[in-house]
């Protein structure tokens, strides 16, 4: 079990239960996703928490791909089937969703691909990411297997690095959202010509953050990892909602404290 600050924990499978029948916030996800001609959506059910339905125990630390849902009330049903600790979206825009049902590739190949129109621009700093004065870097904490544990202490550097990565970025693009991951913060860069950067323009960008001592996911901001977390979805690792965040928020952001940001099941009863 990975190390959490205090007052956060796993999420069991009823509590996962209870906050999508009555706390899934499906109008801040399609306000979310409004500009987007159609998302694909994915989940893990239980990778890291070793959480999951005994029926989906084969699958519980594969990433189900939810792209045959016919509205967001159907994938509120399908989130319902599996409980997963974690919900994405699909950061990709594609033409033809149905072409990319049929493709053998699993998407290894999309921006060669021309059913594939651009894909958000988004950066990922998670607290894993930074070097702890108490628990040492990442290459530490994987060797000691816990490359996914966090305190507030790094917590408290990945908001100052947000802070200072959008005011990076806002030199060079003009709409950027942010949000609450449950870990961490990530960046949404959402000007139109930030979704037709090609592979080669995203490693630049994201070459040049890195050297400039933010702690990013790489992989992310590439384009290699598609996938980020669905604002308004539960962490389930954590207990936490993933929410959208005003760039004046986040400097007194506190998520042990926060009411937007913590279940009915944390709130009313831990």
């Amino acid at each position: 079990m990975y190390k959490l600050p205090k007052g956060m924990r796993y999420s069991s499978l009823e509590e996962r239960k209870e906050f999508y029948e009555d706390e899934f916030n499906l109008k801040g996800v399609a306000n979310w996703l409004k500009d987007r001609k159609s998302t694909v959506f994915a989940c893990i059910i239980g990778r890291h928490t070793k959480i999951f339905p005994e029926e989906f125990k084969r699958i519980a630390n594969d990433t189900i791909i939810i792209d045959d849902h016919k509205n967001l009330f159907d994938l509120k049903r399908k989130i319902l089937r599996f409980l997963p600790e974690s919900v994405y979206y699909d950061r990709n825009i594609y033409d033809k969703l149905e072409i990319c049902r049929k493709c053998e590739l699993g998407h290894k190949k999309c921006f060669d691909c021309k059913n594939f129109i651009g894909q958000e621009l988004a950066f990922d700093i998670d607290p894993e990411n930074v070097k702890c004065p108490y628990h040492g870097d990442i290459e530490k904490k994987m060797m000691k297997k816990q490359g996914l544990s966090f305190c507030m202490f790094e917590f408290g550097i990945v908001k100052r690095q947000a802070i200072k990565l959008y005011d990076e970025l806002k030199k060079n693009f003009s709409k950027i959202k942010l949000t609450y991951s449950g870990r961490g913060i990530h960046l949404h860069v959402l000007d139109k010509n930030a979704y037709f950067l090609r592979k080669e323009e995203r490693k630049k960008i994201a070459d040049e953050i890195l050297k400039k001592g933010f702690a990013i996911d790489e992989w992310v901001t590439i384009g290699e990892m598609r996938l980020i977390r669905l604002p308004f979805s539960l962490h389930g690792m954590v207990s936490r909602i993933c929410i959208p965040l005003k760039f004046k928020e986040i400097e007194n952001f506190d998520p042990l404290k926060n009411k937007k940001c913590i279940p009915n099941f944390i709130y009313n009863r831990d």
